[in-house]
C-alpha cells in the first residue's frame, strides 16, 4: 500500500453528508474534541460533540480533505466552528443512523474532564426550532447503505 496515497476518509464524509441531504435526512456527526478542534466547549460531553450539519443548520460549510469549517447558531450566537478531518468519529443521519463511523486518527483527540456539558446535536438556525432529539446511545448504530 501507497502511503502517499491521500486519505478516503474525507471522500467518505462528503459522499455520506450528500447522500443524507438528498434523501431528506439530517447529518449529524460525531467529533472527538481535542486543542484543535474549535466547538462550544459547553456543549462538549466525554470529549465528543455531535453537531447537525444540515445545510439549513450551517452557514459556509466546507467539507474539505484537511477539515470541517463552518458557522452555526448556539442559543442564538454564531459560531465558528472548525473540526480536522481526523477528529472525526462517525457521520450518520440523525432519522435511521445509516451512516458510517471510522477509528480515531490522532492519539491528540483525548478526553477533557472538563468537557461535561450536555450535547447540543441541533445547532439553532433561522426558523422553527427543532424538537430536542434523544443522542445515540453510545456509537451510532450503523447501517449499509447500497
Amino acid at each position: 500500500m501507497n502511503v502517499d496515497l491521500p486519505s478516503t476518509k474525507p471522500y467518505l464524509i462528503r459522499a455520506i453528508h450528500q447522500w443524507c441531504c438528498d434523501n431528506g435526512f439530517t447529518p449529524y456527526l460525531a467529533v472527538l474534541v481535542d486543542a484543535h478542534t474549535r466547538v462550544p466547549r459547553e456543549h462538549v460531553r466525554d470529549g465528543q460533540i455531535v453537531l447537525n450539519v444540515d445545510y439549513e443548520a450551517t452557514a459556509r460549510l466546507t467539507i474539505a480533505n484537511d477539515g470541517i469549517t463552518f458557522q452555526a447558531r448556539f442559543g442564538g450566537v454564531a459560531r465558528d466552528i472548525s473540526i480536522p478531518i481526523s477528529n472525526v468519529a462517525a457521520i450518520y443521519a440523525r432519522e435511521n443512523g445509516a451512516g458510517m463511523a471510522f477509528d480515531p486518527e490522532s492519539e491528540g483527540a483525548a478526553v477533557d474532564p472538563a468537557d461535561t456539558a450536555e450535547p447540543s446535536p441541533n445547532a439553532d438556525h433561522d426558523g422553527p426550532p427543532e424538537p430536542p432529539t434523544t443522542p445515540p446511545a453510545g456509537r451510532p448504530k450503523l447501517q449499509r447503505i447500497k
